[in-house]
Order: structure tokens, then sequence, then C-alpha cells
């Protein structure tokens, strides 16, 4: 009797324990950021807690490694992940992968950093690997085509009497999801000035305001919720798309010494305003398409050759659009909710 009351209190006490980890395996997976499976290795697999009383932000790691189930607050020198005054004043930046750190930084595309496409058009790609795609002057192509997301690039150009192909850069970018359109563009300006604004925000077809004051921001939320945000005072700003993006852009001119070093043989009528923009995914599927969106594919392997200046990555065929609207082309996944698609 004695032995069969031991086996039943330890059956009790394994369930128990059995229940208990189920319990904190789904709260643990509940709080995780972006939908992110619980201890993914990722820099911002983290869910916030309270703020200090001197108000700055605190964050709970969750990614896999030194710093799973560390607090991290953020310096005094930026508290806050986006500081009110983002334009004048550095975010602070929690990295929960093995750096296990906060530091302040300043809110903007990195054009060597991974998801980064600037330039002529250069990108880097998930993978790391650096490579360029120059498309063609007027043309539209997927970047990232995937089953609930599609971000389209319009390329503008030039090509010099003599050269057998068109210097290209980004001109606009059209992010599709659900049903739909948000475009970041640069206005074309015929003399460039800093403090002059380039922006052109458009959401569903509609022109939108960013302020610049107060928040600085533009925001929607139809399901999903969309912020703009300038980080400078004119021609920078951030987007987020909840669950789906995140993105740094800057709008900038080519200048007159660049276009001497490069012999671009631009006219002296066109600043060809252009993006620089970093790209930041929360999740993507396995079956990721597009010009950069392909380099996320865990089974990717880079098809560039390495060592050389500009290692090329070809595909204007299998990511051609036939608008900056359009989420077709010979090998892109997205497919919208409506049917409905804004034409400009």
């Amino acid at each position: 009797m004695q032995e069969m009351d031991i086996r039943i209190s330890s059956a009790l006490v394994a369930f128990m324990l059995i229940i208990f980890i189920s319990m904190k395996a789904t709260f643990v997976k509940g709080q995780s950021n972006n939908n992110k499976g619980a201890y993914d290795a990722a820099s911002t697999n983290y869910y916030m807690l309270t703020a200090l009383p001197t108000g700055q932000e605190r964050a709970y790691c969750l990614a896999r490694g030194a710093c799973n189930q560390k607090t991290l607050a953020c310096p005094a020198q930026c508290p806050q992940r986006k500081p009110r005054q983002n334009k004048k004043q550095k975010g602070c930046f929690i990295d929960c992968s093995s750096k296990c750190e906060v530091t302040c930084k300043w809110r903007k595309p990195n054009c060597n950093g991974y998801g980064s496409l600037c330039y002529d058009p250069r990108f880097v790609g998930g993978d790391g690997v650096m490579f360029y795609f120059h498309g063609a002057k007027g043309g539209n192509f997927a970047i990232v085509s995937d089953e609930n997301l599609q971000i389209n690039a319009h390329f503008i150009g030039t090509r010099p009497e003599g050269r057998t192909r068109d210097f290209t850069w980004v001109q606009a970018l059209a992010v599709m999801f659900d049903s739909h359109n948000l475009v970041i563009a640069a206005k074309k300006v015929s003399h460039w000035d800093d403090d002059v604004d380039a922006l052109i925000v458009r959401w569903d077809g509609e022109t939108v305001n960013v302020p610049t004051d107060g928040d600085a921001e533009w925001r929607i939320n139809n399901d999903r919720e969309v912020v703009v945000e300038r980080t400078d005072n004119t021609n920078s700003v951030r987007v987020t798309v909840s669950g789906l993006l995140e993105m740094d852009v800057k709008i900038r001119p080519i200048g007159a010494e660049e276009n001497r070093v490069h012999n671009y043989q631009l006219p002296n009528d066109d600043a060809f305003a252009h993006l620089e923009t970093q790209f930041r995914f929360p999740k993507l599927t396995d079956l990721v398409e597009g010009v950069l969106g392909k380099t996320y594919r865990p089974d990717f392997v880079s098809p560039v050759k390495r060592g050389v200046p500009m290692p090329m990555m070809g595909g204007e065929d299998k990511y051609q659009t036939p608008s900056l609207y359009s989420p077709l082309c010979r090998v892109c996944r997205f497919h919208r909710q409506s049917e409905t698609i804004a034409v400009e």
C-alpha cells in the first residue's frame, strides 16, 4: 500500500511539473516580439517591461544564448527606442543576440548593413553578400515577394552615349500587404536643397502629409498598424508595418562630384533624387522571392562572383512587374486580399 502511495505521489508531481512547464512556455511565447517563436535567436526577440523612474525603457530578452532571460535597460543618453524628438536625438537599440547590449544609434539606413538597397542599386542581402542589380531605366521590379508582403521598386536612370546599360537608382518603393498600398518616393527636383523636403508618401493612392512637429509621424490602424515617422527634419523616415516590415529610408541626390567621378553625365536640370533604404523583416517564409527577398531563404546560395568590384545579380526577366503597383512577375508569390489594384 505504501509503495502504491509513493507511485501516485510521483505521478502527481510529474503531472504538475508538466503543467507548470506548459504554462511557462505559453507565457513566453505569448509575450515574444513580432510573432517570433519563443527563444528565436534574433537580436530583437524580446518583450518590453515597464520603464525605470528615469524614463529609461527596459526589455526582457528571449533570444537563445548568453542574453536569454536577461533584462536590458536603455542608457540615460538615449532612454527610449523612439524618442519623441526623434529627429534630433538618437534612439535606443536593444540587441538580445550574443552581443547582449544596448546602444544609442541614429535611425538612418546603413548602406553596408543586412537588407540594404542604396547607390547605383547596390544590395546587401539577408545572407550578408553584397551585389548589384541594375534593372532598367523606367522599369519596376519585385524586391521582395512573399505570401503576405510585396515590395516593388521603380528605377530611374540615364544612359550616356556609348554605354551598353543604364545607370539606375531607386526612386520609389511600393509596399503591398493585405489590400493596401503604401508608397514612399522621392520627388523629381532640378536642384537639390537639404532643407527642402523631397519626400512623397501615398496611402492607397492618396497623398498623406507627415508632420514635421510634435511626434513627427503619420499613422493608421486598419487591422494592421502602419507608421511613417520622420527621423530628420527633411528627407528621412522610418516606416513600420506591424508584423511585416520596418525600413529606414533617406532621400539623397547625385552630387556634382559623384557625377564627375562616375561619369554619369547627368543633365543639369535633374538632381536624380533617389532612395537609400535598409529593410528589416520580422518574419518571411522559406520560399520568399524577389531580388532581395530570395537572399533570406535558409537554403539560398548566392550566385554572384566574389572578389570583383561589382558582383552582378541577374534576374531582370524574373522580377520585372508591369507597374509599380502590380504584384505580378514570373516568380512573384504575393496575392492580394482584394483584387482591386490602385493605379497611379
